[in-house]
């Protein structure tokens, strides 16, 4: 697992830190990422406003008027080191079901992304709908999951010109990832189909229906439904 020996960390502000804790794109990584995260809101340190979980680190929001950034820093490397020592990913706290149709008017890219792999578009479809994929981290809108674990066989480049509005539900392929577009906004992921599950209600608790760490798996529908 590509982590450091002790974290680094880094100002975002006067009211965020950056606790990077490796580099790269790692399960085990970002597992040991959503340890810390669970540990300091467990451990409720003075100050911790909130977490925000990525890749390969944690964006820890503080109030300064509570705590200063140095005292911070010692306060995490202060707690309980076995709760973070390097181990098997946590396990998952929940698998998310999307019901995606693939392809026509939902999927613009699918041929795009078939023809990229050599594959028919029922076999990307297959594979496609083959994997639980774990939420590394969310962004670049509201409930936005970045999911790895696609097959190699379909990382496809992203469009070399973004659309101006994607519908909300679009489950698109870049590069190395798969995502889905939880609300309509711009974007130059390839689309290959689309679920009306609705991943991000601002007025529901929680807002997201995908939360970090979760699993999504995709299951092919027909646009009746079934």
């Amino acid at each position: 697992m590509p982590t450091y020996d002790n974290p680094l960390f880094m100002p975002a502000g006067d009211r965020a830190v950056v606790m990077e804790l490796g580099s790269g794109i790692d399960p085990d990584l970002n597992a040991l990422v959503h340890r810390w995260a669970a540990m300091i809101e467990g451990a409720q340190v003075e100050g911790v406003v909130e977490t925000v979980p990525t890749y390969a680190s944690l964006l820890i929001h503080y109030d300064p008027l509570l705590t200063a950034l140095d005292d911070l820093e010692e306060a995490l490397l202060t707690l309980d080191g076995a709760e973070h020592g390097e181990g098997e990913a946590s396990a998952v706290r929940n698998v998310v079901e999307l019901p995606t149709v693939y392809g026509g008017e939902h999927g613009p890219d699918l041929a795009d992304v078939a023809r990229n792999a050599g594959m028919s578009e029922s076999e990307v479809v297959e594979l496609h709908s083959a994997t639980d994929y774990l939420v590394y981290a969310m962004g670049f809108s509201p409930g936005f999951p970045y999911l790895g674990g696609l097959d190699p066989r379909l990382a496809t480049p992203r469009l070399s010109t973004p659309r101006t509005l994607i519908p909300a539900g679009s489950v698109g392929i870049a590069e190395t990832q798969t995502g889905v577009y939880p609300v309509a906004s711009p974007g130059g992921w390839r689309l290959i189909g689309r679920t009306q599950t609705r991943l991000f209600d601002p007025r529901a608790n929680p807002p997201s229906v995908i939360t970090p760490g979760d699993r999504v798996r995709f299951v092919q529908i027909n646009d009746a439904g079934e």
